[in-house]
């Protein structure tokens, strides 16, 4: 959590000693934690540069400096930062001549105060906003992640991964929810982790799954119950939403949880406010809420089985995993990752996979996603006497259902590998079917065909330089 020092500042420039005082006191009594003043128009510059600032707010008329001086010269250094005026002239040729230099705002003096905070909340946002992205840039350009070891129980080489990490990055301080979507077995729980460490609440990580509650489970397993709410509650029983306080609470199979229940949490999201059941006065609840299916739920809402003013609130922030087949890149890291942890948990020697792994692998739908992989290594490990994996216990499994293009795939037609399942051929036989194979389905294209096959077109072009003309 940042302290107010680490906020970004409103920084208010005015020669005005009391003006400065009276306005700093408003604005931090409605909670801007970070305010600065500075009477002094030339030190403005220097304090812009020594520390982040939000929004500025500039008198007109100052010593040494003006404000219409000052404002030019704060937009050629710092262009983005959002900047409002104030004189006490309401003078419409002096407004415009403030907004043609880069104003965002303009306030007459005396100043209301409800006016006051409207604008300078209003710059206040922008000014965060424009800041994140400008992070967001900064790092995608530079390639570097600020929080590394957040994600490293998050293996992957995937670019579209690394963009993902970026953007988490970039909301995990607002504390809204996140929407996390994907097919099973993605891994949308440990990316659920991945924001509550970058969150840093400082409370605990609770993970519910909602599939197959009811509604009265619902409540009772997320908000508690008082003692007598119904026959047997001898005693108080506390939720899991007041366990997480001040961390983040984890809603697995968001899309299953019923109507009803889907009204209270509503509530939850929307007011910050629970009831337990028995209780007649709400509590409030300040955990991060992050929620995740494999269900659409769009087409849920128009179908009517989710609400809609509920979705909107869950999906603040909406981040979508790929499956596994679109990220052959990842396959060898995965496999080699799985192969330590199956050996590790059976007590053998590490076996090691044999060179063609993979690219079958990368050739293979995985409806099941890296939860599915991991079960193939598990189970082939398990059967595994020695020496080099053996390759049966995959092909076995992978051999009726490749990932063929979705226009092949939508005539039927089904690629020379699934023969595999009938007859086996050399190692050498099956690597050339495959080349084949990939190269037909990506219409000679060698990039494409590569892709499939889970190597760099390089390797491809020398597999083919090898082959028999």
């Amino acid at each position: 959590m940042k302290t107010p020092a680490e906020e970004p500042a409103i920084l208010l420039v005015d020669d005005e000693e009391e003006l400065l005082f009276s306005t700093r006191l408003i604005l931090r009594r409605e909670g801007f934690a970070n305010v600065l003043t500075q009477s002094d128009s030339r030190l403005v510059a220097a304090m812009l540069d020594a520390q982040p600032v939000a929004v500025l707010v500039l008198d007109m008329t100052m010593p040494h400096l003006s404000g219409l001086d000052l404002l030019r010269r704060v937009k050629e250094t710092h262009p983005g930062l959002p900047v409002v005026m104030m004189t006490a002239v309401n003078d419409v040729d002096t407004a415009v001549t403030c907004m043609q230099a880069g104003a965002d705002n303009y306030l007459v003096k005396p100043v209301d105060r409800t006016r006051l905070i409207a604008t300078v909340g209003t710059c206040y946002d922008l000014g965060r906003t424009r800041t994140e992205l400008d992070r967001l840039r900064r790092q995608l350009s530079e390639g570097q992640l600020e929080n590394e070891a957040v994600f490293r129980d998050i293996i992957t080489a995937s670019p579209r991964m690394r963009s993902i990490f970026f953007y988490l990055e970039s909301v995990a301080p607002s504390r809204q929810p996140v929407l996390i979507t994907g097919e099973t077995g993605t891994g949308k729980e440990l990316v659920a982790r991945a924001i509550h460490a970058l969150s840093g609440g400082g409370g605990p990580f609770v993970a519910v799954n909602l599939a197959g509650l009811d509604d009265t489970m619902f409540s009772d397993t997320l908000f508690g119950h008082q003692r007598g709410a119904f026959t047997g509650a001898d005693r108080a029983r506390e939720g899991l939403v007041c366990r997480a306080e001040a961390g983040t609470l984890f809603l697995d199979e968001i899309g299953d949880l019923s109507p009803s229940s889907q009204v209270k949490l509503l509530r939850l999201v929307q007011e910050g406010e629970y009831l337990p059941l028995g209780a007649d006065t709400p509590r409030t609840c300040a955990a991060r809420i992050v929620v995740a299916t494999h269900v659409d739920l769009k087409a849920g809402m128009e179908s009517g089985r989710f609400r809609s003013d509920l979705y909107y609130r869950l999906c603040a922030h909406h981040v979508a995993l790929p499956p596994l087949r679109e990220r052959p890149e990842d396959i060898p890291l995965l496999l080699e990752h799985f192969l330590d942890n199956a050996a590790r948990m059976l007590n053998k020697a590490r076996p090691s996979a044999p060179q063609e792994l993979s690219r079958y692998l990368a050739a293979y739908r995985f409806p099941g996603n890296i939860r599915e992989l991991e079960a193939l290594v598990r189970d082939a490990v398990a059967r595994h006497p020695g020496g080099i994996l053996s390759l049966e216990p995959f092909l076995a499994a992978i051999s009726g259902d490749l990932a063929l293009p979705r226009d092949e795939a939508s005539n039927g037609e089904r690629c020379h590998t699934c023969l595999l399942k009938d007859r086996f051929p050399t190692l050498k036989g099956a690597e050339e079917y495959l080349i084949a194979e990939a190269l037909r389905l990506a219409g000679g294209n060698q990039r494409l065909a590569a892709s499939y096959l889970g190597i760099t077109r390089q390797a491809l072009n020398k597999r083919l330089s090898r082959s028999p003309a």
